[in-house]
Formats: C-alpha cells, sequence, structure tokens
C-alpha cells in the first residue's frame, strides 16, 4: 500500500509506521532521512540543500520533491511506502500528487492518528529520560514501578529543553494552522482513514491495520 499519515506531534505517527513497516514489508519515505542521505552523497539536491541549510535557510519544497521523486522510483517501494513528514500542508499536498501522477503512482490512503490534545500535551510534556539506563519513560503514563526504577537507582528523569508547554504548544499551533487543513483534502480524495489514536500501542495498531483492510 501507498500511505500518508497524518497527525499531531505527539499521536504516534512514527511508532505505529514503523510497526506496519516490519509487518507488511513497506519502506519509511522521511524526508528528514532522505536529506541526510542527499547532502551525504553530494547529488544534485543534496548540493542545493546543503547551500540552503548553510545559508541559514529553509530547504525549499522543491528540493524535497526532487528527493522523494527519486527515492520513489527504486524497486524497493514496490510492496508499498509510507510517507514520514511529508506532506505538511495543501501546497505540498498537491504537488506530491503531481510527483505520483508522473510515476504512475497513487495513494491508497491518508491515516489520520487522532488524540486529544489534553493527551498530547501530557504525552510531550511529560517525556523524560533516564539519566541511568536512557530508558524513554513518561511522568503521566509510564507505569509506576519503571519510574521508581529509575528513580530509586540514583537516577535523574531528564526533560529535553524543548519539551515545555510553549514550544509544544506552538508546534501543535501549526500542525492546526497548516496541517490539519489536509485531513478536509484527503477526505475529498476519498483516501482518509481517520483512526482514534488513543490506548495502548498493540490496540491503536489493531485500529489502524483494521482501518486499512489489512
Amino acid at each position: 500500500m501507498k500511505i500518508v499519515f497524518l497527525g499531531a506531534p505527539g499521536s504516534g505517527k512514527g511508532t505505529q509506521a514503523q510497526r506496519l513497516m516490519a509487518e507488511y514489508s513497506m519502506v519509511q519515505v522521511s524526508t528528514g532521512d532522505l536529506l541526510r542521505e542527499a547532502v551525504a552523497a553530494g547529488t544534485e539536491p543534496g548540493r542545493r540543500a546543503r547551500q540552503a541549510m548553510d545559508a541559514g535557510e529553509l530547504v525549499s519544497d522543491e528540493i524535497v520533491l526532487a528527493m522523494i521523486q527519486d527515492r520513489l522510483q527504486r524497486a524497493d517501494v514496490e510492496n508499498g511506502f509510507i510517507l514520514d513528514g511529508f506532506p505538511r500542508n495543501l501546497a505540498q499536498a498537491r504537488s506530491l500528487e503531481k510527483v505520483l501522477d508522473d510515476l504512475g503512482k497513487q495513494l491508497d490512503a491518508a491515516v489520520l492518528l487522532d488524540v486529544d490534545l489534553d493527551i498530547l500535551m501530557k504525552r510531550l510534556t511529560g517525556r523524560r529520560t533516564c539519566s541511568i539506563n536512557g530508558k524513554l519513560l513518561n511522568i503521566y503514563f509510564s507505569p509506576r514501578a519503571e519510574i521508581e526504577a529509575c528513580t530509586g537507582a540514583g537516577g535523574e528523569l531528564i526533560q529535553r529543553a524543548d519539551d515545555n508547554e510553549e514550544t509544544i504548544g506552538n508546534r501543535l499551533e501549526v500542525y492546526r494552522r497548516e496541517t490539519e487543513p489536509l485531513i478536509d483534502h484527503y477526505r475529498g480524495a476519498g483516501l482518509l482513514r481517520k483512526v482514534d489514536g488513543q490506548g495502548d500501542m498493540e490496540t491503536v495498531y489493531g485500529r489502524i491495520k483494521d482501518a486499512l483492510g489489512l
């Protein structure tokens, strides 16, 4: 299948995409990974991206789309792919559709992981890393025994600097303003698969497979 994953930061897109890819041999097409790979390889899009980054500018959609187009022509995408981190707005979605048309490929679904705002805030602001073993915990959702195993052994629960309410609130606002319009876009195209993203990982994964008919 050819899938776009939608959902706010903290909705669990990355975790669930990894499970789908492992079970069904799909390929993750991550714009971040493509960018790093192209820069390291010194490809033409990579050189242009490096110039933009060195100048303190954002890498243009044109460059990102060139990388995606190149990636989707490799043989390993024949079993399907999941687009991770792209598109983020309507303009990118329309440009992506043109690239897919040129390649003779069509999306099968846009999966939306739907999670309440209060839960998202707790998932993101509650993230902590144990200073002893590096385990990722959440002060709101992790079992108390796991948290106490860290603190009881003398470890600290370390919060990333950007996991504060102000920064996360800004990220969620950008998502609401720029990315949420994609929901109606893909609904209108008959591709939207809305999935309740709350609950344990196994339950949510089962809902995704049901929504995709897998």
